[in-house]
């Protein structure tokens, strides 16, 4: 490095004729040089897409479909969490008129969990994580973010990042099961993008277009989400809770900025369950679990629900990280010591993408 200063500074001004300004005037000129050459490098690399498409077959974990049940009987159920399961109907008989029929017709009271979402957790602006594919936009304005935050402890961090979501009705579109009437029979589609909402990095928006985040921000309300972490940790979230995303954090407001970021897949988790939620808010997501088999009740057709049912939802990562076996899906607000080992790391593990199991409750014919 000594020698490379003499270079340019005998190649731009011979010996005799360097003076104290001229020499001003060259550490001045290298260290424009320095910086011009480090800062579009670091910005390229901060907003570089790293995707996968994700295989419908290998990567999926198809023992997340369990359990599945007949009123209140149950097949492959378990106390691990990809295998809780939510109440079902006490009956196994059910009965719902079809076609704008007066006459209800019978079926049988089924169950089951099916892959219906995909979410994405990017820094890159329209990198479809889950999909593979870059659709540019990777200039420096509005990129995600990961920061720690100035003057605090070394664990406090902030962040923001970018969310798409999917319609991903997985059965359906490979035909495995062709004759059920309960699967959602429509066809995929990029239902939500956060670049083309201003409020997604907007909080203050965000908060006057769901007033009801005013009421979430105290300390009492925060300390009412220990009982879901618990819960989660547990058997399920509470439901009444909505507010909460159990271990995670706080679901208000729908934005990508998170002040409390612990980790990549804490965060990444905290924010695919609020666009859950902002999908519920906004008349998007229904509910689709329910304990009523009363003729025409519930069962017989998806409930809308401006609050998120969280309860009836489950994640499953597949990008950077497919899991599988008893962590290959986990209800919200499950801590994620339990399963975000080796699942962030430099470069290719610093975007996330996961699969949302969706449990249903419905009148089979």
């Amino acid at each position: 490095m000594k020698h490379l200063h003499r270079l340019l500074v005998y190649s731009l001004y011979p010996p005799r004729l360097i003076t104290k300004d001229q020499l001003q005037h060259l550490y001045q000129y290298v260290i424009m040089l320095i910086i011009a050459i480090i800062i579009p490098t670091s910005a390229i690399a901060s907003v570089t897409c790293k995707s996968k498409f994700v295989n419908p077959i290998t990567d999926i974990c198809w023992s997340c479909l369990l359990p599945i049940s007949i009123g209140p009987l149950k097949v492959g159920g378990g106390s691990s969490p990809a295998k809780r399961d939510t109440k079902n109907p006490k009956s196994p008989l059910c009965a719902c008129s079809k076609g704008g029929q007066p006459i209800p017709i019978p079926g049988i009271s089924l169950g089951f969990w099916e892959p219906a979402r995909m979410v994405d957790v990017t820094r890159s602006k329209y990198c479809m994580v889950g999909l593979g594919i870059d659709l540019g936009g990777n200039d420096i304005r509005d990129t995600g973010t990961y920061n720690r935050a100035h003057g605090k402890s070394r664990m406090s961090h902030n962040s923001f990042y970018h969310l798409h979501y999917y319609i991903y009705p997985l059965i359906y579109w490979l035909e495995l099961i062709t004759d059920l009437i309960c699967l959602e029979q429509v066809s995929f589609d990029v239902a939500y993008l956060s670049e083309l909402d201003p409020m997604w990095n907007d909080e203050k928006l965000q908060t006057l277009l769901n007033p009801e985040a005013f009421l979430f921000g105290n300390p009492a309300s925060q300390a009412a989400c220990v009982l879901d972490c618990v819960s989660a940790s547990v058997d399920l979230p509470r439901d009444d809770l909505f507010w909460c995303s159990g271990c995670w954090g706080n679901i208000y407001p729908f934005s990508g900025a998170n002040a409390d970021h612990v980790g990549g897949v804490q965060n990444s988790s905290l924010l695919t369950a609020r666009v859950l939620a902002k999908m519920h808010r906004v008349g998007l997501a229904k509910s689709t679990s329910t304990t009523d088999a009363k003729i025409n009740g519930k069962i017989c057709k998806k409930q809308t629900a401006l609050k998120i049912k969280k309860s009836q939802y489950k994640l499953q990562m597949v990008y950077p990280k497919s899991t599988r076996g008893a962590m290959g899906c986990w209800p919200i607000g499950l801590s994620d010591m339990a399963y975000s080992s080796f699942k962030e790391y430099p470069w290719d593990g610093q975007d996330w993408s996961y699969v949302i199991w969706r449990k249903r409750n419905c009148c089979a014919f």
